[in-house]
């Protein structure tokens, strides 16, 4: 899985920050291993040198092997904490997507059988 870290010019200490967030990414993304192509993250400070509640702002995006990009946005006081709170996100939008496509091969698979079934009856 490759990440890709961008931010914005009113974000400070880059690289220690990038190593943080990559460690927060592997650590919530990693056990879906090669399903996961790449993630990009987009980290901003939405008032710049003005302090606000939710200002620093995480958009997440991931980018599954065959599939569309899915992407998530948190804000929060910090910027830990809207990586946190956008890796959760993410890993809930991936258990989901992942969980459908499961379900839905298996419908598809399940019902292969059946017809075959009726087709011997015949």
């Amino acid at each position: 899985m490759q990440i890709q870290i961008n931010t914005d010019h009113n974000i400070e200490g880059r690289e220690a920050l990038a190593d943080r967030v990559r460690v927060i990414v592997e650590a919530a993304l990693g056990r879906f291993g090669e399903r996961i192509t790449r993630v990009e993250v987009h980290l901003s400070d939405e008032n710049g040198d003005k302090f606000s509640r939710t200002d620093k702002r995480c958009v997440m995006e991931a980018r599954l092997a065959g599939r569309q990009p899915i992407a998530v946005t948190d804000e929060a006081a910090t910027v830990d904490e809207a990586v946190d709170g956008a890796a959760g996100k993410l890993t809930r939008l991936i258990e989901t997507t992942l969980g459908r496509l499961h379900a839905e091969s298996r419908h598809q698979t399940d019902s292969l059988p059946s017809a075959l079934d009726a087709a011997d009856q015949l």
